[in-house]
């Protein structure tokens, strides 16, 4: 029985279908029209059509090519299978059935091959565009002088070429299921291939299509096993948590992967032969493919595994060691730590020394000011109107003032459009009236004044007289305060200036004077889209979904469009290929306000460092609150190429190179023209002066450095000196980090003071202080540098330092006195600084009442040397507690450098540990019992470490030199003929010592083999 055909539609539904996909495809380029349209005009303002043009032609021509090849590949090869179908076709139920598809297919074959290409070339250009980025870097690739340590090709291949390599692989692969799919349903339906009736299941032509498409598919796998080749040297290795091909990786499946290469040309050639030339079936073209599996799962898999597992695994440390220092030494490469300079920092001055009290670098550069608390502070008294804002976190930069340099506390003073009234929100206000903030507010950050407040000293509105709690004249000055680009504005947050209402200024400028009067202006910038004309009213009406563009007689011929505010963004649309900053700042530059950005350009390709997310690296205590968030992407090379400029008025973006020797700027500038960013001998010195080590930049690099500042694979496996970044210190169980600080100070080693990020680390597991890292640039170049402090240290770290200070009997009391009377207590940064051969900790405390509109205002100041336990004092002003502390020392006893408690064998009582004798108790002490004194405080220090590292070899080794120290330290207080010296012959042993305490220390505990 013949099956009816397939209804037709008739005329009236062709017709609705055609004018709803006409209709469909109409809106959908008219917005695609209208968004190019005006991001054309957008980049015609800012200057870089380039970037424009560039991304738009290489995203068309990627997707027309690779989508244009993909329905090449696909049709074509369903063509072929179409006109390699068999004449005569065996009668039977099965192709009685397809007749009926044959029917439908066949008149208009050529409908359905185009259809078919159209949708997965369509798919395939859409992908295919998204890697606009691979391409162009692939094109303009460049070298980095540096090689791989395994195969020794430049790390440009893998940074470059390897990404856009591995995708045209996916897509030669996804081609050829597709045209497997394709070509065998088409074989299927005009019986090249039956599943029922006599003889064979496939005529040799079909036969001979299928096996060319499958071995075309092994050769791609041929390629691709030469590529996860390069590729090990990117993956995890999971027996020592690096990155990089570790030894069985190497040894066993590197060999494999290349037999596994040549084993799969050998199978493309055996199912084109077998299958065609021969035995002309199936059958060993399939067992060559079995082969194939089988030799993967065995020579790739189960051989690499049984090497891992019985060669590697009871030797971990030693067959692992050149593969972890090939780790080390890429992940200091691609981070650049590996310039990092460190120097040892002893700290065990626990005594306030008197320098303190006339120290002129470090003490009076201490910041007081926190900028996200006073915050609120700046809104309070520098808001003058309810919809100006200052952000929740000010910035901190250095100003150069009647000679002197320090840091300044600054906040822009912008306009925060959902704090408008709902009179103020109507279409005309928000947008042709409310238009910009005014003023750069800047205050010291190290002096406060009227009771706690900023002494501000820029930023003012009208004119001055003189106040005692701020300058009476611009001490900042700049000569444009309008502020049209900000951080409170977001993408709706469009301005149109340029328009008068007759020959009176319609924008709200600033209030002026004290009677409540109010000034008003006309912008006069070269930032802006022009939008005079009805096209372009019409144009932006469409893109914002706003009649009023067309309606409104608030828009004249003058008017400009002010859109893409937020700095940030602006830089992102201007330099797509670069990650940006989290925390941009303001800064006054030749006497115009600029917004300063850090660009970074990334990679996830370099071999053998260790990768990192973003979004993770970079999350503290002040995420969220004044610094973007980053996106979570996963890199493993990172350089700060880029300073950014806006300027707040007109909106000016500029480019600066600033790492001239990173290959990735390198190839993105070429790949816009090669002027796209400015050589770094253009950057103007006023600006250069306000350039800080870029904060996001250094919290990745503070966190590697927690590990990898070891460099000896041996103990970089053991694991034991290893740091971490501590909690908030007055918010230890919120698991958020604490954020580094900017200031303006010299630390040791260093000639003079400099602007730089600082972060204090602790020991992985422990609280007490292991180092400081600081950022800053020397000579325009970024700088590194790490005090490192003693294993045995007993100096506290930040979390403790605040426990201890705020524990204390004393201030405990005042706190409370303070937090009374419905006022509650914050803290400010808590400030680590090595001064005078010991740690000096500063934490200001604000007081907030909890009346409404209270802001906080530094009320005392937390201050401690040492410890942070013995020497502490909670005083008015820094001043007054610096007195305090050098008087506390005064009148303490001389102290010697304490330990931290020993550790513990297992039970409840600690290890009985050494400690050293006393070397400056006795006024008859000689040189030579000085340095018998220093002798045995080193070995002390050999034996806790050899204790906590669990070496035997190495605690037998350090209770030898502990007892010949101790020998030595005998014989020189004979000598001295001190009062300590004994009667009998036979000195005693030093208090705590070995002798002392009733036998010899504990054995260090037994580590865990391997």
């Amino acid at each position: 029985m013949r099956s009816s055909p397939i209804p037709r539609m008739s005329r009236r539904g062709r017709v609705t279908v055609g004018v709803l996909l006409g209709v469909f495809l109409l809106l959908t380029l008219l917005g695609w029209g209208v968004q190019a349209w005006t991001d054309w005009l957008w980049f015609d303002e800012v200057q870089y059509t380039r970037v424009f043009s560039g991304v738009l032609v290489t995203r068309i021509l990627l997707f027309v090519v690779i989508g244009l090849a993909m329905a090449l590949l696909v049709s074509g090869n369903m063509w072929l299978a179409y006109r390699l179908r068999p004449v005569l076709r065996p009668n039977s139920p099965e192709q009685v059935t397809l007749e009926r598809y044959r029917s439908v297919l066949a008149p208009r074959l050529g409908t359905w091959l185009v259809a078919v290409g159209i949708i997965v070339g369509l798919f395939a250009g859409l992908s295919a565009q998204t890697r606009w980025g691979q391409w162009m870097l692939f094109r303009n690739s460049q070298t980095f002088g540096i090689e791989d340590p395994e195969f020794k090709i430049d790390i440009g291949f893998y940074v470059f070429q390897f990404p856009f390599l591995r995708y045209l692989l996916g897509v030669g692969f996804t081609a050829v299921v597709l045209a497997v799919i394709g070509s065998l349903a088409m074989h299927y339906i005009f019986g090249g291939v039956r599943l029922q009736g006599v003889g064979d299941r496939m005529t040799s032509a079909a036969r001979a299509h299928l096996t060319t498409l499958v071995a075309v598919f092994v050769l791609l796998k041929a390629l691709a096993y030469v590529l996860d080749r390069r590729a090990m040297l990117l993956e995890f290795n999971e027996g020592v948590n690096l990155y990089g091909a570790g030894y069985a990786d190497i040894n066993a499946l590197l060999p494999a992967k290349e037999i596994l290469a040549y084993i799969s040309v050998v199978v493309a050639l055996a199912i084109i032969l077998f299958s065609n030339a021969f035995i002309r079936n199936l059958v060993w073209p399939g067992i060559s493919l079995a082969l194939l599996g089988i030799s993967a799962v065995a020579i790739g898999g189960i051989y690499p595994w049984a090497v891992q597992t019985f060669e590697v695994k009871p030797s971990v440390k030693d067959k692992e060691a050149a593969y972890i220092e090939r780790s080390i030494t890429a992940t200091r490469d691609a981070f650049g730590l590996a310039g990092t300079v460190t120097a040892p920092y002893n700290a065990g001055n626990l005594r306030p020394p008197e320098t303190l009290a006339t120290e002129n670098a470090v003490v009076p550069n201490i910041r007081l000011l926190d900028p996200q608390l006073v915050s609120e502070t700046y809104t309070q008294l520098q808001q003058v109107r309810g919809f100006y804002d200052f952000g929740p976190k000010l910035d901190i930069d250095r100003y150069q003032v009647n000679g002197e340099t320090q840091d300044y506390v600054v906040g822009m003073r912008e306009i925060n459009y959902l704090e408008l009234t709902d009179q103020q929100s109507n279409w005309i206000n928000r947008h042709t009236v409310f238009t910009h903030g005014y003023g750069l507010v800047g205050a010291p950050a190290n002096q406060v004044v009227c009771g706690g407040q900023p002494f501000f000293v820029s930023g003012f509105l009208g004119e001055r007289t003189e106040e005692a709690c701020s300058s009476a004249t611009e001490t900042i000055p700049a000569n444009q305060s309008r502020i049209y680009y900000g951080e409170q504005m977001d993408g709706s947050d469009y301005a149109i200036v340029g328009q008068t209402d007759g020959n009176n200024p319609v924008e709200f400028d600033r209030p002026t004077g004290r009677d409540g009067g109010e000034q008003y202006y006309t912008y006069t910038g070269s930032g802006g889209v022009e939008i005079g004309s009805f096209g372009r009213r019409l144009l932006y009406s469409i893109k914002e979904q706003e009649p009023n563009f067309v309606l409104s007689g608030a828009i004249n011929d003058a008017s400009k469009l002010l859109y893409v505010r937020n700095p940030r963004d602006r830089v992102e649309k201007v330099a797509p290929f670069l990650t940006l900053d989290g925390d941009p700042y303001p800064a006054v530059v030749g006497g115009r306000i600029q917004w300063i950005v850090d660009g970074y350009t990334t990679a996830a390709t370099y071999p053998y460092a260790e990768q990192v997310n973003l979004q993770e690296e970079t999350a503290d205590e002040l995420t969220g609150l004044g610094t973007f968030e980053l996106a979570r992407e996963d890199i493993n090379y990172i350089r700060n190429s880029v300073k950014a400029t806006v300027d707040a008025y007109d909106g000016t973006v500029t480019l600066y190179q600033f790492d001239e020797s990173d290959p990735v700027l390198k190839a993105w500038n070429k790949a816009f023209g090669g002027d796209l960013v400015k050589p770094k001998s253009e950057i103007p010195a006023d600006l250069a002066a306000h350039f800080r080590y870029p904060a996001d930049m250094f919290k990745v690099q503070r966190n590697l450095l927690a590990k990898f500042h070891v460099t000896d694979p041996s103990e970089f496996f053991s694991g034991q000196d290893f740091w971490e970044v501590p909690n908030a210190p007055d918010a230890p169980d919120s698991g958020k980090k604490q954020p580094p600080y900017y200031l303006y100070t010299q630390l040791p080693e260093q000639e003079e003071p400099r602007f730089q990020l600082t972060s204090a680390v602790t020991p992985a597991g422990r609280q007490n202080l292991a180092a400081l890292i600081s950022g800053s640039y020397l000579n325009g170049q970024p700088r590194l540098e790490v005090l490192e402090l003693p294993d045995q240290t007993a100096v506290s770290g930040p979390v403790q330092v605040h426990q201890k200070m705020t524990n204390n009997a004393n201030i405990r009391q005042e706190l409370n006195l303070l937090s009374s009377n419905q006022a509650q207590v914050q803290y400010g940064n808590l400030l680590s600084l090595p001064f005078g051969d010991g740690m000096l900790y500063v934490e200001p405390v604000y007081v907030k009442s909890n009346q409404t509109n209270a802001y906080p205002l530094l009320q005392r100041v937390l201050i401690s040397y040492g410890d942070g336990g013995q020497y502490v004092a909670l005083a008015n002003s820094l001043e007054e507690g610096i007195k305090q502390l050098v008087e506390q020392g005064k009148k303490a006893a001389p102290t010697t450098p304490t330990t931290p408690p020993p550790p513990t064998d297992g039970g409840t009582n600690p290890t009985p540990t050494p400690t050293a004798p006393p070397a400056d108790t006795n006024p008859q002490m000689t040189a030579e019992l000085a340095a018998a004194a220093s002798k045995v405080q080193a070995a002390i220090v050999e034996v806790k470490a050899a204790q906590t590292a669990g070496d035997f070899e190495r605690y037998g080794r350090a209770l030898k030199a502990l007892d010949d120290a101790m020998t030595e330290f005998q014989n020189a207080q004979r000598t001295a003929g001190g009062d300590r010296a004994p009667n009998s012959g036979a000195s005693p042993a030093p208090a705590g010592s070995p002798a002392a305490s009733g036998g010899t220390p504990s054995p260090p505990p037994a580590s865990p083999s391997g």
